[in-house]
């Protein structure tokens, strides 16, 4: 059965429980990450008004027409929890462009919403997409979805839509602070189990928190392979694609300029893996050493979160942070997940990839 909607949304449309869509304003950010409440109007240095739109649980795809009549228009679209989906589509006066991407609803609601330097979105048409595949994701703060009241401290999970077509949703199950034990331990994984169905994949990304585990028999080629490979079993089990993302390094140079490995051998731990049980390995490892080095000390603070006291406001005291990224940072991240996935010859997958 299709389910869907297609209107123009009068940007005095107030959410209506009746009529199951409108625009509403959030009461204020959220800074729990878990309880997965934020809405993507929050998510703009100047919040907007998101577009609530009742559903059931599933993929959509979403096309929407954008541009103006009469003045040249700049539209950024978000989808519930602050993904990006659209960045800066640039239309001039007159011009009308159409875009489709796809979003995966898990909470009763399709949320959206249109900020930018001059927005213009003439028409939205959601409609349920049975037949398409989900991307879901399993990792760390540096993968999740940042709650609202966080901004601008992004994870890749947030960026990734920005690469993919309208072909693939993504769920993103990331949690900060997660092992790829403790992911387990408290039923995260069983989440995505309940959930998982053939044709669908399985990103993981850990490293960071697992090599912080220090009881006794735990290490990379012992706990974290046996925890990596019990995700990569679950998705098989189910008929779905794993794909094992070796972690992005963190901002600490080495005198001479390189990068330091804090991952100390987590990073082989994952590849050694990847092989033995022939698991597509995207080496996000190597290319953010590349680009780090490229950038350099400095420029890279831009990619991390870095900031002065008082550039944000839910930041009053700043930042220096050499591991979680801004918003700009994880849209690059992402850029290098999406690289990584083209070289890691999982060609299901990568014909999702822009």
């Amino acid at each position: 059965m299709k389910f869907g909607y297609s209107f123009t949304p009068a940007a005095d449309c107030c959410y209506d429980r009746e009529q199951g869509y409108g625009y509403a304003a959030a009461a204020g950010g959220s800074n729990n990450e878990d309880l997965r409440d934020s809405w993507p109007g929050d998510y703009f240095a100047e919040g907007v008004p998101t577009l609530l739109m009742d559903v059931p649980n599933g993929n959509y795809r979403v096309t929407l027409q954008i541009g103006s009549a009469d003045r040249p228009a700049v539209t950024t679209v978000r989808e519930g929890l602050g993904r990006i989906k659209l960045l800066d589509l640039k239309t001039e006066a007159g011009e009308l462009m159409t875009r489709t991407f796809a979003v995966h609803v898990d909470d009763g609601q399709l949320k959206l919403a249109f900020g930018g330097a001059a927005p213009a979105v003439q028409h939205v048409r959601a409609e349920r997409a049975a037949d398409i595949p989900t991307l879901y994701l399993a990792g760390d703060s540096t993968v999740t979805d940042q709650p609202s009241g966080q901004f601008p401290y992004s994870g890749w999970g947030q960026m990734i839509g920005l690469y993919l077509n309208e072909g693939i949703a993504v769920a993103n199950h990331a949690r900060s602070g997660k092992s790829a034990k403790t992911f387990i331990q408290e039923s995260r994984l069983l989440r995505i189990a309940k959930k998982i169905g053939k044709g669908d994949f399985l990103l993981l990304q850990f490293a960071h928190n697992d090599e912080k585990e220090k009881e006794e028999g735990e290490g990379p080629f012992t706990t974290y392979q046996r925890y990596l490979k019990e995700h990569v079993e679950l998705a098989r089990t189910a008929g779905a694609y794993p794909v094992l993302v070796a972690p992005m390094h963190r901002r600490f140079f080495e005198p001479d300029g390189s990068i330091r490995n804090t991952h100390g051998d987590y990073i082989e731990a994952m590849r050694q893996l990847a092989v033995r049980e022939a698991v597509p390995f995207a080496d996000l490892a190597a290319l953010s050493k590349t680009y780090f080095e490229e950038l350099g000390e400095e420029r890279t603070k831009d990619i991390f979160l870095w900031a002065e006291p008082g550039q944000y406001p839910n930041l009053p005291e700043g930042a220096q942070d050499n591991t979680h990224f801004s918003e700009t940072g994880a849209i690059q991240i992402a850029r290098l997940v999406a690289e990584a996935i083209l070289q890691s010859g999982e060609l299901r997958l990568s014909r999702h990839v822009l």
